[in-house]
């Protein structure tokens, strides 16, 4: 997903200065906590509560990060980060993010990060409503 798309969710966000580091740009790992924020607004689109489904038994833990860094946000900096959905097993869902600079639609980032859906005590567990996910 190189360019924005009309069917999957978007978030948007700023740049606040303390994400930045000595260099002026967006700290890489302040983009995972980004990305985070906005598939967690992507599942509440979708009639699902992350926290609902954590109290319900159900964990959704991230196994897997792909980050392609293509150009740095700077302070100050709006853009947003579209987020879609793909079933990689039963028990296993990637979710395809990208980081859009809105100025100018650029390209910052793309990600996949794959998540499985355990029990709390780290069990394997399908969870059901994942196809909701799926739909457009």
């Amino acid at each position: 997903m190189s360019k924005p798309s009309s069917q999957a969710h978007r978030t948007s966000f700023q740049v606040r200065d303390y994400e930045c580091d000595m260099q002026g740009i967006v700290n890489n790992a302040v983009y995972q906590n980004y990305l985070e924020h906005a598939r967690h607004q992507f599942i509440k689109t979708k009639g699902l509560d992350f926290a609902e489904i954590t109290r319900q038994g159900i964990h959704l833990v991230l196994i897997k990060a792909e980050l392609d860094y293509k150009r740095s946000l700077q302070s100050s900096d709006e853009f947003y980060i579209q987020t879609s959905a793909e079933r990689i097993s039963k028990l296993k869902l990637a979710f395809n993010q990208s980081i859009f600079r809105a100025k100018d639609d650029q390209l910052m980032l793309q990600a996949k990060m794959t998540v499985t859906s355990t029990t709390k005590e780290g069990r394997p567990v399908v969870f059901e409503q994942a196809d909701v996910l799926l739909s457009d």
